[in-house]
């Protein structure tokens, strides 16, 4: 680890510049970055070789896609040894003490309807007792939340509670800062409020900080209530999808991505990055990034899951998925010079530039590229890249139902259309988003999901 750290710490001496100076002129960036792109999409309309061009570029990513379906990913790690069926005398049981140290973090605010049950199932884990510890942190709630949490703080002692006053600032990033330097693990988890985590999980996890460069693991997520309506169905294909991309991209050394809920960062990873991001509304695609910069890797756990609530509405679905889209798109506004100048390293940095073709560019260019195609009486400039992105999204979301599901061949195709259908909204979401930061800034604040904590767990995954 030592030499490790000693070796990129010249060459990141530069990147903390960067990296802290502050987040000014999004919006101003934000407004450059769309007229670039609906520009460029009026020259390749009218220009000759704007076919060609983005014919090349199709190919481009067509190589990347058959890099990542075709990759092998490698096995996770042995799982550490359960403290209740596999250490039988006092003899065995001493090592334990020599286990990473684990401090669970949890910001939760009005969860009333979810708090006591996660913390009675984090304080169950199966993992030992002497060797991790919980801190919830009470963003200023106006429900029952901490009354609940300070009943339960004095029933478990490895139970930390910390209640923020209402002028705090910095969302869940400021909740999490607020703690994570008083607590004293290895290995920081954190985990949403409405979290289902199995019992194994942090026995599962912890193996893969064996390697040096390893500087966080996102566990696959899973949704609870997936059975309750077209909405809900959606998520769960697109948190299959969402994971056999990352899995596939890990192992082709791409960007391994956290997703807040369920992910485990390396204390020294976090130290090095200046803990949480309080100037961005995603914390967990902030801190991926700027993991990456820091020359630290993401390894992606498929099994076991973490479970969460779905949003059950249109409505609360295009809040939340309006929230991620901004904040995935903050990062290439915040950290594009660093991008562009290869500190990723190559394999990452084409990885980081083709998603961001498929996820961002092209929602963002569909309505100008589809005006000019009526307009002038062609089809779409960008149609190659279109259905590149659609094949490759269904075929990955195919695989990604079939190895996380117990459903047959046709079930899971029907469930892969209908998870394609409802992916679609991406584009309408990203489409708003990249216009709306353009002209306006967003007003950083947390804006939960509510949690109804009625959620039942998905009897097709087959992780439980």
């Amino acid at each position: 680890m030592s030499d490790f750290l000693e070796s990129s710490e010249t060459a990141l001496k530069d990147i903390d510049a960067y990296l802290y100076q502050g987040y000014d002129r999004r919006r101003q960036k934000a407004a450059v970055a769309l007229t670039a792109l609906w520009g460029g999409t009026f020259v390749l309309h009218i220009s000759s070789w704007g076919s060609w061009a983005v014919l090349c570029l199709t190919v481009f990513l067509s190589v990347h896609a058959l890099r990542v379906l075709l990759a092998r990913s490698g096995t996770a790690p042995e799982i550490l040894p359960s403290i209740y069926t596999d250490i039988v005398d006092a003899e065995r049981l001493a090592p334990l003490n020599q286990w990473p140290y684990i401090s669970i973090l949890v910001a939760a605010k009005n969860e009333e309807a979810v708090i006591e049950s996660l913390v009675e199932a984090l304080l169950r884990l199966d993992y030992p007792k002497t060797r991790y510890d919980l801190w919830v942190i009470n963003d200023n709630s106006t429900d029952r939340t901490p009354e609940r949490l300070d009943r339960l703080a004095q029933k478990y002692d490895q139970l930390s509670v910390v209640h923020r006053p209402a002028e705090a600032t910095g969302g869940k990033s400021g909740a999490l800062n607020s703690v994570w330097m008083q607590t004293k693990g290895d290995i920081l988890a954190v985990f949403d409020a409405d979290a289902q985590a199995p019992p194994e999980m942090l026995r599962q996890v912890i193996p893969f900080f064996d390697l040096p460069q390893m500087g966080a693991v996102q566990v696959r997520k899973a949704i609870a209530n997936s059975d309750t309506n077209f909405w809900t169905r959606g998520q769960q294909a697109e948190m299959a999808l969402d994971a056999y991309w990352h899995r596939q991209r890990s192992a082709v050394g791409g960007i391994g991505e956290l997703r807040g809920n369920g992910q485990f960062v390396r204390r020294t990873a976090i130290e090095r990055c200046g803990g949480w991001n309080e100037e961005t509304i995603t914390d967990d695609l902030d801190l991926t990034l700027r993991l990456h910069l820091n020359h630290w890797d993401i390894q992606f756990l498929t099994y076991p899951a973490v479970k969460e609530e779905g949003v059950t509405s249109a409505i609360a679905l295009w809040h939340q998925r309006s929230r991620w889209a901004e904040g995935g798109y903050q990062r290439y506004l915040d950290y594009w010079r660093l991008i562009v100048r290869n500190r990723l390293g190559f394999h990452k940095t084409v990885d980081l530039f083709s998603f961001w073709i498929i996820q961002y560019l092209l929602p963002t260019v569909a309505v100008p590229d589809l005006i000019l195609a009526i307009a002038r009486n062609r089809t779409p400039v960008f149609s190659p890249i279109a259905s590149l992105t659609i094949a490759f999204s269904i075929v990955g979301m195919f695989i990604g139902l079939r190895q996380t599901q117990k459903s047959s061949v046709l079930v899971t195709l029907i469930q892969t259309l209908r998870g394609t259908l409802y992916m679609l909204h991406w584009f309408v979401v990203v489409a708003s988003t990249t216009a709306r930061i353009s002209v306006r800034p967003k007003r950083l604040k947390w804006v939960k999901t509510v949690h109804q904590g009625k959620a039942n767990e998905s009897p097709l995954d087959i992780s439980s």
